[in-house]
């Protein structure tokens, strides 16, 4: 029996989405994506562009740049492993994307197909909220306890509503299935009461209307919402909100201290409520103090395998005596730069900006939507780590973007 290709890898590439959403193991994910490229490799001997290449370069040099420090500094190969790993992962999902959805070759295919894997993990979030959730506590950590963020759902709604808009064409011949699809998937997202899903939302929609180009028009939007977002912390640092609030005003407490969280770094580690309200900011400090002990390490980075010394033992991962040394930072400039230096972290805010600047070249829709990953991952590197966060799906979508991009071109 003759295997349809177009529904073959489809069906793969949807399996390496939910496997990345779902799956705790960061490891078994890595091998298996990087088991199917070398597969792919071998049955297809496909043909990679150039442009594709040139774009991805400075994630490419980030990643060698991590052996500099782990020779210099000669870290544990066991632990320069795991790093291997979370560096190598934002290089394996743009090439899976932009390699199946090569032999795809539909645009139409790829936009219903992020849909359809959205709405699939819609059906799986809303049955955990609704199995799972104690909603009488009234809590939404309760309701946040086992999914705290879905993007892939949210690119599934803005590829619903605009990919008509653009090509003036619907994905779905009837109206009734795409109106529940949408309503399926927003119902989801508001679920997560996710901050970052918010900025997210804020971004994408801002990018598919143009605002995010340099313009007097996009400048004075800004503006409004630098307006809108400075008179909401006024009014959050004039009120008090518990740090134990249930339901809303629990949200509203995270939205207050979401700026001190991340930039906070005089930590009082002996103040329980200080040091977790503020743990990105004291991470990221913990490394800069251990990267002042090591001068050149600001140049090469303290490479691959290099451990942040938190001081104490934090409960992290569900280890039962708590962990010392950690790997990861949760923000992603600091992390670059310890693992890589500041030639590293150049390169990766390079290659975010030459993402963003394709909105600047066309307005097709595959153009909005990189440019606005590109801002996507400006932001969700200060609080996700970015492209390197280990559940990130957003990159497999960017390598199947550069695809049609570098087609259409």
């Amino acid at each position: 029996m003759k295997i349809n290709k177009v529904a073959f890898y489809k069906t793969i590439f949807i399996l390496v989405l939910l496997f990345q959403m779902y799956i705790p193991s960061f490891k078994f994910n890595v091998l298996f994506q990087l088991l199917l490229l070398v597969l792919f490799v071998l049955y297809e001997k496909p043909k990679i562009a150039l442009s594709f290449f040139k774009i991805t370069a400075p994630i490419y040099i980030v990643f060698f740049l991590g052996f500099l420090g782990f020779l210099v500094f000669n870290n544990s190969i066991t632990q320069a492993l795991k790093d291997v790993f979370h560096f190598i992962k934002p290089l394996q999902g743009l090439l899976i994307g932009f390699l199946f959805f090569q032999i795809i070759n539909d645009k139409e295919k790829f936009y219903k197909t992020i849909i359809l894997t959205g709405v699939l993990s819609a059906i799986i979030h809303l049955f955990i909220v609704v199995v799972f959730t104690d909603f009488t506590s009234g809590s939404v950590h309760a309701i946040r306890q086992y999914t705290r963020d879905n993007f892939l759902e949210l690119f599934a709604v803005f590829f619903l509503i605009f990919y008509p808009i653009y090509y003036k064409k619907q994905l779905f011949n009837s109206e009734l299935k795409r109106k529940t699809i949408l309503l399926l998937l927003l119902i989801s997202c508001f679920f997560y009461f996710s901050r970052t899903m918010i900025v997210a939302s804020i971004i994408l929609l801002m990018s598919v209307y143009g605002y995010t180009k340099i313009t007097m028009k996009s400048l004075k939007i800004i503006s409004v919402i630098l307006l809108f977002i400075a008179l909401l912390y006024t009014y959050l640092f004039s009120v008090k909100i518990d740090r134990n609030a249930k339901g809303y005003e629990a949200f509203l407490y995270k939205v207050k201290i979401a700026p001190s969280e991340i930039f906070k770094t005089k930590v009082d580690r002996e103040n329980h409520k200080d040091l977790w309200d503020h743990w990105r900011g004291y991470e990221a400090n913990r490394a800069i103090a251990l990267m002042d002990t090591k001068p050149l390490s600001y140049l090469i980075g303290v490479g691959h395998g290099s451990l942040v010394d938190l001081k104490f033992k934090a409960p992290l991962s569900g280890e039962k005596d708590g962990m010392r040394y950690i790997s990861e930072l949760h923000n992603g400039y600091p992390y670059v730069l310890y693992k890589t230096g500041i030639f590293g972290l150049l390169l990766y805010i390079f290659f975010l900006f030459t993402l963003y600047y394709k909105i600047h070249y066309n307005s097709s829709l595959e153009t909005v939507l990189i440019s606005a990953i590109g801002l996507f991952y400006f932001f969700t590197t200060i609080t996700i780590t970015g492209i390197y966060n280990t559940q990130d799906t957003i990159v497999f979508i960017l390598g199947a973007l550069l695809f049609f991009t570098n087609k259409r071109n």
